[in-house]
This record gives C-alpha cells, structure tokens and sequence, in this order.
C-alpha cells in the first residue's frame, strides 16, 4: 500500500499508549490497532482531526505516501 501509518512513531515520541490515545478520542482500541496496521481503506477527517488535535502533530506526520517498486 503506497499510504504508510507512522501513528505508532507519534506514539512513542510521546511515551502513550495505544489504550491512553483511543479513550482521548473516543475510539475504539480495535479500530486504532486497525489504522496503526495499515488494514483500513480510509480514515475520516473527524478522527484524524481528533488524533492531530491530541498529539500535537499534522496529519503529514502520522500519513505518508511511498511509492510502490516496480
């Protein structure tokens, strides 16, 4: 997938825990596991909102794009 999850990097440049971060935004640890691993097909804006707003970062710093090889 050419979208990498860097969630987990924020994560620990904050010294949180997954658990900590679901219940500041009112989600599910199950659907936070999902994104960290990259097995959702999309993200709304509200959640990435909440995760940005919480952590102090920009969605630029959790998403990057990477190129599929050829």
């Amino acid at each position: 997938m050419p979208i990498r999850i860097n969630l987990d990097l924020e994560l620990v440049k904050r010294k949180m825990t997954s658990r900590e971060l679901a219940q500041a935004i009112g989600l599910t640890e199950t659907n936070l596991s999902l994104l960290k691993s990259g097995k959702v097909k999309g993200i709304r804006f509200n959640t990435l909102e909440a995760i940005c707003a919480h952590l102090g970062c920009q969605p630029g710093d959790i998403l990057e794009f990477v190129p599929e090889e050829e």
